[in-house]
């Protein structure tokens, strides 16, 4: 989602986001730590609001900057004062520790907020889902429970990163819970007996009618408020499993209706997006008696294949395997799904439980935007850990009150009307012009490289080598926007009639 931001992720690229952070100890002031977090995570606005009234970075040594573990390379004094400075006065709201407004719920079963860990080894075990209900999170899908054999591969995964080593795409080829049934009804029971409030949706796998009834039964007798039926994880494909399954309609119809004949509870069938159309699965799923879905889970994908050993990654003892994709990368085609089953008539009424690439409460917001009413988190977490709950809440938190929402449940489906399935519906007798913003242009004509070579040449540098745009060859596509390394190329606002 694009919104105005005054510190961009580019200003911290030397941050890495520490356990433990030596900033914040060196710091009596203020969180230090905490804060830098929430730049990162597009949080800015409320870090402003939590920063102390006057700014404690005035005469002061740095010593934050000299413990870093990259020292110097994060200009913490800067950032915090651009806090202070910049984006402190132009705030609207203040900061708050009431989360009333995030409380939404999930098939009529109340949630604090609308973050859930989603089914994977984020939420395995007892200690890591207490370790994560007492962080914030409003509840987890526990990891997959089946009666298989499992044993894991090693390695199992693999990513695509970015400039600063983050994860842009995930690859996992890890498959379900190593726990006993049973090892797994024990901690549903323990997690409830401590964590009341908290909301446990059982993911389950069953390898026939009998099973699918009897694991639905076996989890609401011991703690579970929803069952969530995977139909789609790509790493348990053998055998119609997995996202065989959900590839299936008359397979999710069969295996849905088994299991709403084991329990009363609420039933999300996971759904995989491994297909062109969700739509036929997830009617499928309601008509088998399904109260709504979860989407999207991985995508199949293969990452890079060595040049040397010839084997993709993973890679164990020389063989590959295709697996799930997952992360920020994903994200556009998890909103893509989402937005259809949110704009299917024969949908209405079913809960949608997202999830798909969500980093930060942006993201998140885009996808409730879209028709979700809870939303799911895997690969962030492993990347960055369960504390990005904390911006998470008070990112949406700050949005909903600025915006002068109630309720987070009043922003569900805002978007929808506003996609369309096919690009022949969009007005095209208009063209919007870039607008060039000279003082923070650099010169460095990247602008012209790519209009000149996948543009219409519509673009020169003067004497100056500032860009100068030529209205007659212009046609309004924006490459130029997209490229600009200082983000100094803007949409304009004057509309050109089309000639």
């Amino acid at each position: 989602m694009l919104t105005e931001r005054m510190i961009r992720r580019s200003d911290m690229l030397g941050c890495v986001l520490c356990h433990n952070a030596p900033c914040s100890a060196a710091c009596r002031a203020m969180d230090v730590a905490g804060l830098l977090r929430s730049i990162w995570f597009d949080n800015e606005k409320d870090a402003a609001a939590r920063f102390p009234g006057s700014n404690p970075c005035i005469q002061c040594s740095a010593p934050c900057e000299t413990v870093c573990v990259h020292p110097h390379e994060v200009p913490i004094q800067k950032l915090m004062t651009r806090l202070h400075e910049e984006v402190r006065p132009r705030l609207e709201v203040g900061s708050s520790k009431d989360e009333s407004i995030l409380r939404t719920e999930l098939c009529g079963v109340p949630l604090e907020n609308p973050f859930l860990l989603s089914s994977s080894v984020v939420a395995s075990t007892y200690d890591m889902c207490a370790r994560a209900f007492e962080a914030g999170w409003a509840g987890a899908a526990f990891k997959t429970i089946c009666s298989f054999d499992i044993h894991e591969a090693s390695p199992r995964f693999s990513a695509i990163t970015g400039d600063n080593g983050s994860i842009i795409g995930f690859k996992n080829i890890e498959q379900l819970s190593d726990h006993s049934v049973a090892e797994n009804m024990d901690i549903f029971r323990r997690l409830k007996e401590k964590y009341p409030a908290k909301f446990i949706l059982a993911s389950i796998m069953g390898q026939n009618d009998a099973e699918w009834e009897e694991l639905a039964r076996l989890c609401e007798e011991n703690g579970a408020d929803a069952i969530e039926l995977n139909f789609s994880c790509p790493n348990m494909a053998d055998g119609g499993l997995g996202s065989d399954i959900g590839q299936v309609p008359a397979l999710v119809e069969r295996f849905t209706a088994a299991a709403r004949r084991g329990t009363k509870l609420p039933i999300l069938a996971k759904l995989t997006p491994n297909v062109a159309l969700m739509s036929p699965a997830a009617e499928a799923a309601r008509r088998g008696g399904a109260d709504g879905f979860a989407a999207i889970n991985t995508i199949k994908s293969i990452i890079g294949v060595n040049p040397h050993t010839y084997v993709s990654a993973p890679a164990v003892r020389g063989k590959s395997a295709v697996g799930g994709y997952s992360g920020n990368a994903v994200k556009p085609i998890a909103l893509r799904f989402i937005a259809e089953l949110g704009q299917n008539p024969n949908l209405s009424g079913m809960h949608i439980s997202a999830m798909g690439g969500i980093e930060t409460w942006m993201d998140g917001l885009e996808f409730l935007m879209l028709g979700a009413g809870s939303l799911q988190i895997t690969t962030a977490v492993m990347q960055y850990g369960y504390r990005i709950i904390d911006d998470l809440k008070a990112g949406l938190a700050y949005y909903l009150r600025e915006k002068g929402f109630r309720s987070v449940r009043e922003v569900t489906g805002l978007a929808l009307d506003s996609v369309s399935g096919t690009t022949d519906v969009l007005e095209r007798d208009t063209v919007i012009f870039p607008k060039f913003h000279r003082e923070s242009c650099v010169g460095c004509g990247r602008c012209v490289i790519s209009c000149a070579d996948g543009g219409h040449q519509a673009i020169r540098l003067d004497e100056n080598r500032r860009p100068v745009l030529d209205g007659k060859k212009c046609v309004g596509c924006h490459l130029c926007v997209l490229v600009c390394p200082e983000k100094a190329i803007t949409s304009s606002r004057k509309r050109i009639k089309r000639q």
